[in-house]
């Protein structure tokens, strides 16, 4: 006997006690959207629903369908408005799931023993988080591969493109794919400041 019919999967969701505080425009003021109409994979869906996210916020709403087309996007929104799985949601979206069924991955900073990095990088890793200084480290020492990277992904980037880090991403990018064959992401909370996101054209 079949319990669960293919529109009622969520049934079987285990989702956590819903959030009852208080939420700004910057996470209500929404357009309607629903993750599933961003034809996502019932397994990420699923994973969404658990951790407890019902909707898109108004950050994802803009970013989510851009980016899985393959789109370059420069977002801004504050902290705590769902930039994260902004970016999170397409990144695992892309991952061929049927292919990679134990999805590897890494998390590297420069408070991370370098040579647990070596090792973990002698194997598939799909999937990097780290800081530019670090990631950079790896790959002069040929350790990390960047030439198929497909898509980048700079949060707080506004801080990553100002003079501090400029060295070191105008290093980082020469190992990456050029502009038009890789897919480049950054996101920022807002500022009233201007800024010139230069490493785009890289």
């Amino acid at each position: 006997m079949i319990i669960n019919t293919e529109g009622d999967w969520k049934s079987t969701v285990k989702a956590p006690p819903k959030d009852l505080r208080m939420k700004t425009k910057d996470v209500t003021s929404t357009k309607g959207l629903e993750f599933e109409d961003f034809q996502l994979k019932r397994e990420l869906l699923m994973g969404i629903f658990e951790k407890g996210w019902e909707q898109p916020s108004p950050i994802q709403e803009a970013s989510i369908g851009l980016a899985l087309k393959g789109h370059d996007v420069l977002a801004r929104a504050k902290n705590g408005t769902g930039k994260t799985g902004a970016f999170a949601i397409p990144l695992i979206q892309k991952l061929d799931v049927n292919k990679h069924i134990n999805v590897k991955v890494m998390v590297t900073t420069g408070g991370t023993d370098l040579r647990e990095d070596l090792m973990r990088l002698s194997g598939v890793v799909h999937l990097i988080v780290a800081t530019p200084g670090r990631i950079l480290d790896l790959t002069e020492k040929e350790a990390a591969d960047l030439s198929e990277c497909k898509t980048v992904v700079l949060d707080e980037a506004d801080k990553l493109l100002s003079q501090d880090f400029q060295g070191v991403l105008d290093r980082l990018f020469k190992y990456l794919p050029k502009k038009e064959d890789r897919q480049t992401m950054l996101f920022r909370p807002p500022s009233p400041t201007s800024w010139n996101p230069s490493c785009r054209s890289t």
